[in-house]
């Protein structure tokens, strides 16, 4: 019996193939004797296409009744969402009135529970796809009993645990270490979570077991990279392309690992060929980097205009955009892509930058976590700068240990917010806040929330918590505190531009020496608001001379293009790329391409393998 996927001979009695895993049918038959068929019982020509044409008929006939009843079921689902929409917007308003819940939260919280389960129902659809190769690959004696934790860990998924779900997996495996198919998944699952060292114990126990599998090939050439193994990496994903050489993933992962060593003429070479393979921002985007970086900026331009149209939301490239335009001169187009990136993300914050504002100690100044939570905190901010991610993984099991702590409540906020996961950083600060604490805690939970909602645009909502912070604290640290940031969301709103200048002022007069430049910063960008450029030029200049933010310098370099002077223009870009995107960053920030790019790939490619397999069967 021959596969009919991957062509591997098997014996006629195996149900499932021994390479791929896929279901053995059985499509032809043993020859035997042919009978011709008797002239006088030949079937005319037009009785033919009339049989084929009622057979057609009553086809399209059931086909209308099963789309008509489709239909009347979405309508009627339809009718019962907008129900229960609007039940639970009266619940909503019902419980605002009587000051129980603040909209916010409830849409923060909401969209954080959307997420998990989102993610959860990501997880569930996997392992579906699997769990068919996963039986057929077992090769141990309890058989029942393995089949029976699948169906557990199946029941868990759609009950929305995943965690136990993963727990009854990894009792699976203890039945049957030789599955590749489970290795996979549980190792896919731990690289996903951040958790890269299982991760990498699980996809090399892949590997020993089928050299050939292409997706763990792709994830551990990844790790390897991440570990520092550079050679073992690219030696992994030739491999890969030597499995898949029409395979976009391979050429894109490679093309990054080279991007991010400095070998950018090979990167160059490998990203084109993805570039080719699928038109894709990502590609597109790191293309435009190195030509960027080797001085070609007509083509550069062009690749960062693909990204832009691919993908509006990289910043990245919208940043890079407008350097390749300001080169050429062209000093109206890059103010708008300068303008276009701060618009989509004000004022980035990292973890290290956002701690010193907490209070003059910074993090050290607040009470100390001690126990098992301190194991994972001193683990978690050794690496918080450099692999957020990761960082929130070791935080979130510092707050399993120790989950009403104020100051690991703080620093899980300040990582979520630095990665981006600034429902969960509001959620934290808002936990510290509902419950009685000193001016110092209190102060740190206001900064951390203020820049959350910053960073993520909310500038009226955070234009309200700053003046809730005024009423709340007294030092003269964290009231100037609360001053800049009201002046920095009035400033962005474009309202109240007068008061917002004042705020500014009085957050200047507050400051300690060291922390001049912020409100500095602020009222340099309330001058840019109010046209006042020259103003706006001396105060962004003098703020930057006292302590140097990407954000500071691009307002700084927008205030210069205002005046005229695309040459200090320049020079003030040059310099916010250079200090948001150092050598060590701009790795990272490949890299964290890379893995979300192989992540959405991976993906599809299971989708595109089992259609393929679905076809030829």
């Amino acid at each position: 019996m021959i596969c009919q996927v991957c062509g591997q001979r098997h014996q006629e009695e195996r149900e499932f193939c021994s390479r791929c895993q896929s279901k053995l049918l059985v499509i032809s038959g043993p020859a035997g004797p042919f009978d011709e068929p008797d002239p006088g019982e030949t079937v005319g020509m037009d009785e033919h296409l009339l049989e084929r044409v009622s057979v057609l008929e009553e086809i399209v006939k059931r086909s209308a009744e099963t789309l008509k009843t489709l239909l009347e079921a979405l309508n009627r689902q339809e009718k019962n969402g907008f129900v229960v929409q609007t039940g639970v917007l009266a619940l909503k308003d019902l419980l605002e009135r009587k000051g129980v819940l603040v909209e916010e939260e409830l849409l923060d919280l909401w969209e954080s529970r959307v997420d998990v389960h989102m993610a959860a129902t990501e997880k569930r659809e996997r392992f579906l796809e699997r769990r068919e190769r996963m039986v057929a690959g077992f090769t141990g004696e309890r058989r029942e009993r393995f089949q029976s934790l699948l169906g557990e860990a199946e029941f868990s998924f759609y009950a929305l645990d995943p965690e136990k779900a993963a727990r009854t997996l990894e009792e699976a495996w203890k039945l049957d270490r030789g599955n590749a198919e489970l290795a996979f998944f549980l190792g896919e699952s731990a690289f996903n979570e951040g958790e890269t060292a299982r991760a990498a114990t699980l996809l090399h126990h892949v590997l020993a077991r089928d050299p050939h599998h292409f997706e763990a090939l792709v994830y551990c050439g990844v790790m390897e990279n991440e570990a520092g193994r550079a050679a073992k990496a690219v030696e992994l994903l030739k491999r890969a392309i030597a499995i898949k050489p029409d395979a976009f993933l391979p050429y894109f992962a490679l093309g990054a690992l080279y991007a991010t060593s400095g070998q950018l003429a090979r990167a160059e070479v490998l990203l084109k060929k993805a570039l080719l393979i699928e038109e894709n921002a990502q590609t597109a985007s790191l293309l435009g980097t190195i030509a960027y970086e080797r001085g070609r900026l007509p083509e550069a331009i062009d690749h960062l205009q693909r990204t832009v149209r691919l993908d509006p939301t990289d910043e990245e490239a919208l940043y890079l955009l407008g350097l390749s335009y300001l080169d050429r001169g062209w000093t109206q187009k890059a103010a708008d892509q300068f303008r276009a990136a701060l618009e989509l993300n004000p004022n980035r914050i990292e973890y290290q930058a956002a701690s010193s504002l907490l209070a003059p100690a910074g993090l050290k100044g607040l009470p100390k976590v001690r126990g098992e939570a301190a194991k994972w905190v001193k683990r978690a901010e050794a690496v918080a700068s450099r692999e957020p991610l990761k960082a929130l993984e070791l935080f979130r099991k510092a707050l399993a240990t120790d989950p009403d702590n104020p100051t690991l409540l703080i620093s899980y906020a300040l990582v979520c917010s630095a990665a981006g996961r600034m429902a969960e950083a509001v959620a934290a600060t808002k936990r510290v806040l509902a419950k009685e604490q000193g001016e110092m805690v209190a102060a740190a939970a206001y900064t951390t929330l203020l820049e959350a909602l910053r960073s993520e645009g909310k500038f009226r909502e955070g234009d309200r918590i700053a003046a809730e912070m005024l009423t709340a604290v007294k030092s003269n640290y964290a009231r100037s505190i609360a001053c800049f940031q009201r002046a920095t969301a009035l400033a962005e709103m474009g309202e109240k531009l007068d008061e917002a200048l004042s705020l500014a002022d009085q957050a200047l007069q507050l400051s300690p020496r060291e922390m001049r430049h912020f409100p500095l910063a602020a009222k340099g960008w309330v001058h840019y608001k109010r046209k006042e450029f020259d103003r706006a030029v001396e105060c962004l200049r003098r703020a930057a001379e006292l302590g140097e933010t990407p954000t500071g310098l691009t307002h700084l370099g927008l205030a210069h293009l205002a005046v005229g002077d695309s040459r200090a223009a320049r020079t003030a870009f040059s310099r916010a790329k250079r200090r948001g995107s150092s050598r060590s960053a701009r790795r990272g920030g490949l890299e964290t391409k890379m893995l979300e790019q192989i992540r959405r790939n991976l993906h599809l490619t299971e989708k595109l393998e089992k259609g393929k397999r679905t076809r030829l069967r």
